[in-house]
Order: structure tokens, then C-alpha cells, then sequence
């Protein structure tokens, strides 16, 4: 298939809307008030020379009763986004749900595939432009999240493959459910790229073990693993990773750091052409970016690091930079990270992180001028 992204960079705007560790529903695209300042925000990607975007259609606003969708601000979007030349590429569920659904409830499944029934004819009757969607964001992450760790609904521990496993049933049937309504559309499976490096107490099938589980949701969703779910392999077209800095680390310990100038990370070139080989698939970076003072360093290395990937065969069409605007804690929305291109003040207006912008204006130039 031929690369669908009008700009190699791409900017991702923050949509988690799940719960809480304490219960209460976060809804970042709220929180930043990008939801009524998007034509501001795609105006300042503009001005980089980005054109493509990732957003989220946040599930639990959009399902306002059961099985009754309103997706009036997402239109707004929509339109704001074609009037400037914006694409963009749709999460239906960013970790969020309905208050009273959860991945193993028995309605889940049904109530997914209605969400994804009604939101692509929404898309079809409303836009003009080929519909790129991410079923389920990182559902890897957000297994262990809910699953294993109590950190969202259910909250629960050491259930964390089942949450997997029905995830993935949901995924299949919301993917096929799509393909039926639109086979033009562009499924976007996005997962986390990791790397668990050894304690030294691990042998290196027990390592290579641990190192698969991050492959499972994939191998469900593709039918490698698991076939009672229905999974093929053209449920996927393109493979998108998440990557951070914290997203390598010592079984049972601590993340190996970066910066890493004694080089125990492994290199991000390696990772993205192992994840090829394996499922061979085009690949984007879906989501990556740093904070403070790292987000300069991290964002030319890890260019260079897609850079070698691609010229050693692999089809790399993108790097998502994570988020536009800065984040919030999910646990104290009072607290941020500064980690956007853009970060916030407590009016939420957008302050450019200047050598950031900078240095982002610069790779696109550079990106295009090799395209």
C-alpha cells in the first residue's frame, strides 16, 4: 500500500478519557481545551509544516446514552481540519469507555461494534477525506493498566491478559465492522515498542519470553495467536509504535536511562526492524517525545534512529511527535510535564517551546526536502 500521511511529522494531540486511579473521568482534550481550540492548534502545526494529525473521538463523551451518539464536536474538528488542509488520523477508544463498560462486561463487544457501525457512516457522510482510524490505543498498556495494576476500570490485578484477550475480541470485530462499512479505510494498529533487557538472573528463552508479551495483542488481533477470535492478517495495514524514554528497562528493576552514552539501550533502528520482519507491515512512530530540556536531543536521535530503519529496507513513514500541547497528569490534573511543542499556562494559552520548535521546523525541512 502507499504511504497515506501528507506530512512525515505528525502532531498528536492528547484524548485519554478513562478513569482514574481515584475514580474520576479524565478528559485531556477538555483539560488542554484543545476541543475548542483546535483551528488555533492546527494553525501552529501549520506554521511547522505539519499537515497530519492524531486525535480521539473520546467514547465517553461521544455515546451520550446507550447506543445514542453525538459527535457534533467531533464534526467541529472535522471541518475545522479540512477548511486548513489538516489530516487526521481517529482513535476510537483512548483508554476510555462509557461509565458503565469495561472490556470483559458482557455488552462490550456489541456496544463497540455499535460506536464504530455509527462513527464511520458519521465519517462517510461528513468528510471528503480517506478515513484513517485506530481502533484501540496501546491495547498492550492498557491491559496491564486496568488489568494488573488497578490504574483504570475494572481495577483490577493480575488479569491482565484476559483484559487482553477481550480487547482484542473487540478489536477484531470493531476492525471488520469498519472494513465491511468503508474497505478504503486505513486500520492503524498501535502498541508499544519496548525493550526488557536482562537482570542477569534470566536465561534468554525466559528473556525472549518476556519480551514477546508485547506482541500477543498483535498476534490476537492478526490470528497468530488465539484463532477462536476470528483474527487475519488484513486486519492491519499499518503498525504504529509508541516509544518513550522509559520504554526500556531491567527485568524486575529500574528503566535503563537515557541519555545513554554507555549505549545499554538497545537502538530504536533495531527494534522497528525487528517489529518488520515480524509481522512486515509499514511502520510509523504513533507516538514519542520528551520533557524539559531532553526534548531537543530526543527528537534528533530518534529521526536518525527511524532514518537508518528505513534505509535498511523497512517502509517508515512517520513520526507522530507526542503531545502538541503539554500533558497533564492523569492522577493530578494540577501537575504537567512540559513535553509539548507547545506547553501551557494556567490561562491553558500555548507557549512554544522556542529551540523545540525550532528544531522541529528544521527536520521537517530537512524531511521534505528528501521526500
Amino acid at each position: 500500500m502507499h504511504n497515506p500521511f501528507s506530512s512525515y511529522f505528525i502532531g498528536g494531540f492528547e484524548c485519554a478519557d478513562h478513569l482514574n486511579r481515584s475514580g474520576e473521568r479524565v478528559n485531556l482534550l477538555k483539560n488542554t481545551e484543545h476541543d475548542i481550540r483546535a483551528e488555533e492548534d492546527y494553525k501552529l502545526l501549520l506554521d511547522i509544516g505539519i499537515t497530519t494529525v492524531r486525535e480521539g473521538i473520546c467514547w465517553s463523551e461521544v455515546e451520550t446514552g446507550k447506543n445514542i451518539f453525538d459527535f457534533s464536536e467531533v464534526l467541529n474538528r472535522i471541518q475545522i481540519a479540512e477548511n486548513l488542509g489538516i489530516q487526521i488520523i481517529w482513535d476510537m477508544i483512548h483508554f476510555g469507555y462509557p461509565e458503565d463498560l469495561f472490556p470483559t462486561h458482557p455488552k462490550f463487544c456489541e456496544r463497540f461494534i455499535n460506536l464504530c457501525s455509527a462513527f464511520v457512516k458519521f465519517y462517510l457522510e461528513n468528510s471528503s477525506q480517506p478515513f484513517l482510524i485506530v481502533p484501540i490505543n496501546e491495547i498492550s498498556f492498557l491491559s496491564w493498566f486496568s488489568g494488573d495494576v488497578r490504574g483504570t476500570a475494572p481495577y483490577l490485578e493480575r488479569c491482565g491478559f484476559d483484559m487482553k484477550y477481550h480487547l482484542c475480541k473487540a478489536a477484531i470485530l470493531g476492525i471488520k465492522t469498519i472494513k465491511k462499512l468503508d474497505p478504503t479505510a486505513t486500520v492503524f494498529l498501535v502498541e508499544p515498542a519496548i525493550q526488557v533487557h536482562n537482570n542477569g538472573l534470566l536465561s534468554e528463552e525466559e528473556l525472549l519470553k518476556i519480551n514477546g508479551y508485547q506482541f500477543e495483542a498483535v498476534d490476537m488481533i492478526s490470528g497468530r495467536m488465539c484463532p477462536e477470535l476470528g483474527g487475519n492478517e488484513e486486519l492491519l495495514d499499518i503498525f504504529g509504535l509508541n516509544y518513550y524514554w522509559n520504554c526500556q528497562w531491567i527485568e524486575g528493576g529500574e528503566t535503563v536511562y537515557w541519555p545513554d552514552p554507555l549505549k545499554k539501550r538497545k537502538p530504536l533502528n533495531e527494534i522497528i526492524s525487528e517489529i518488520y520482519t515480524r509481522y512486515g507491515k509499514p511502520i510509523f512512530l504513533s507516538e514519542t517525545g520528551h520533557f524539559g530540556v531532553g526534548r531537543v536531543q530526543w527528537i534528533e536521535e530518534i529521526h536518525q534512529e527511524c532514518l537508518i530503519a528505513n534505509n535498511n529496507g523497512v517502509p517508515f513513514w512517520g513520526i507522530c511527535i507526542y503531545p502538541v500541547t503539554d500533558r497533564p497528569d492523569w492522577d493530578n490534573l494540577e501537575s504537567y510535564s512540559n513535553c509539548g511543542i507547545f506547553d501551557l499556562d494556567s490561562q491553558n494559552n500555548r507557549i512554544p517551546e522556542k529551540s523545540y520548535v525550532e528544531c522541529i521546523k528544521k527536520l521537517v525541512d530537512e524531511t521534505s526536502v528528501h521526500q
